[in-house]
């Protein structure tokens, strides 16, 4: 079956609900692995927190409907690039500058490329793995930019490029546009290739990304 790597951007959450609700308990997480002198990637210390069951108290809708859930259940691979630009991230470096933390006890960016491009050769094989984008942005750029990496600064020729390429954006396409490039810009830099299947759709990801989810599923 053909895979598919899927990246999502940032929504409205509220913060004293959301974020300030969650410090307390992912801030033990960071303590204990700062005690230890352990390193992990930001979405698995979300994942340790979910799969603790201290976030049940709060749980608001049935959980078998909450996709945070169902990733760390599946242990789903999450690329967070920039999250040193989020919320939690600014609570995170609070702590370090109160010298609660240390900043490595929590991996970087270069960490996450590191690992994605892992992932990729050991799941590139066969059919591939597409890109499925959906909005715009680093979120969407760091990832897909694993492959032109392992080209072109590894020498690794034998790895494949995304075998299609997907974006759902409000953005205007255009060339030189960020979040907004037409698809066929992407094969100059390395990141697919003149054949490679390309699809773009301008519309509100939050209407047309369910639509193509539940007609996938079979809803």
């Amino acid at each position: 079956m053909e895979q598919g790597f899927n990246r999502v951007t940032d929504t409205c959450i509220p913060e004293e609900e959301a974020f300030r609700r969650l410090q307390k308990h992912i801030y033990e997480l960071w303590k204990d692995a700062d005690n230890k002198g352990e390193r992990f990637l930001p979405h698995e210390f979300m994942y340790k927190m979910i799969l603790s069951g201290v976030l049940q108290q709060y749980y608001e809708i049935d959980p078998k409907n909450s996709w945070m859930i169902a990733a760390a259940e599946k242990n789903l691979p999450i690329i967070c690039p920039g999250w040193e630009d989020s919320t939690m991230g600014n609570i995170f470096a609070s702590y370090c500058i109160k010298g609660e933390l240390k900043s490595t006890t929590m991996k970087s960016g270069i960490d996450y490329m590191v690992w994605l491009s892992d992932w990729y050769r050991n799941n590139s094989a066969g059919k591939g793995v597409g890109f499925f984008q959906i909005g715009g942005g680093i979120a969407g750029d760091f990832p897909i930019c694993v492959v032109p990496m392992m080209y072109q600064d590894l020498g690794w020729t034998d790895v494949p490029f995304w075998s299609y390429f997907c974006q759902i954006s409000d953005s205007t396409t255009s060339y030189g546009s960020y979040s907004g490039a037409v698809p066929n810009e992407k094969i100059t830099w390395g990141k697919l290739d003149i054949t490679t299947p390309k699809f773009i759709v301008e519309s509100d990801a939050t209407i047309v990304a369910p639509l193509i989810f539940a007609y996938l599923l079979k809803w």
